[in-house]
């Protein structure tokens, strides 16, 4: 799987390139201990540190990132990015815009305030079949926004950037979202839909089941000794 980035000749010493998300865990992850003491247990157990399918979920895919600082005070959003002027025309220049109240009228996680718009300068191309799944970087609470999700057909739509629409979840939040910051956590997924298939336990299935729950409560370290697959490091090509 071929993805490829372009943007404005103009702005290309100024962008933070697109990172594989494995490559900017967030600290407090890197500082969680591997293990803590249960009351309920009586002893030490594994925190999600050691949880593969945790770790594996924030590291899928790659980050667009936060173009430049953004400060914010008061609810407003501020910034200083000297770029120069891009050479495309209708090309953006400010990291955010914004999608009005009215435009997410009855959504659960509407807060009744305008959503930031993350402004896209990276344009995002796939190849043929496959389109591009943005949302919210995985298990981040701790940034003051929430992305909205969307599946954009890549393989098609490339010739234009795409925009992160976000809620603003932090009201409280005074200071500065600084340059590089993880905004969207994005990966290819197939368009074509799947086939369901739904059958019952036969006997071999049934034994299997049994002797592969029965390890995994043994041994917490099963899943990723036997059965987790290593993860490829990316290989970032030049154009």
């Amino acid at each position: 799987m071929r993805v490829v980035f372009r943007c404005d000749p103009a702005l290309v010493d100024h962008l933070p390139r697109p990172v594989p998300a494995r490559s900017i865990l967030p600290d407090w992850l890197r500082a969680m201990p591997a293990k803590a003491h249960s009351e309920i247990h009586g002893r030490e157990i594994r925190t999600v540190k050691q949880c593969p399918p945790f770790v594996d979920a924030m590291s899928h895919g790659f980050m667009i990132l936060l173009p430049c600082d953004v400060t914010v005070r008061s609810g407003v959003f501020a910034w200083d990015w000297g770029i120069p002027e891009p050479s495309t025309e209708g090309h953006p220049r400010s990291p955010l815009s914004f999608h009005v109240a009215g435009q997410l009228a009855g959504a659960p996680f509407s807060n009744g305030l305008a959503a930031v718009k993350f402004n896209s300068f990276w344009t995002i191309e796939l190849e043929e079949g496959w389109s591009l799944f943005a949302m919210h970087p995985v298990n981040r609470n701790e940034l003051p926004f929430r992305l909205l999700t969307g599946v954009v057909d890549s393989d098609r739509f490339y010739d234009a950037g795409i925009n992160f629409p976000a809620i603003w979840t932090d009201p409280h939040f005074s200071g500065v979202l600084p340059k590089g910051t993880p905004i969207a956590q994005c990966f290819p997924v197939p368009r074509a839909a799947p086939d369901l298939i739904f059958e019952y336990f036969d006997g071999t299935h049934k034994t299997a089941y049994e002797k592969t729950a029965a390890e995994v409560l043994a041994n917490p370290g099963v899943y990723r000794k036997r059965f987790r697959v290593k993860r490829p490091r990316v290989a970032p090509e030049s154009a």
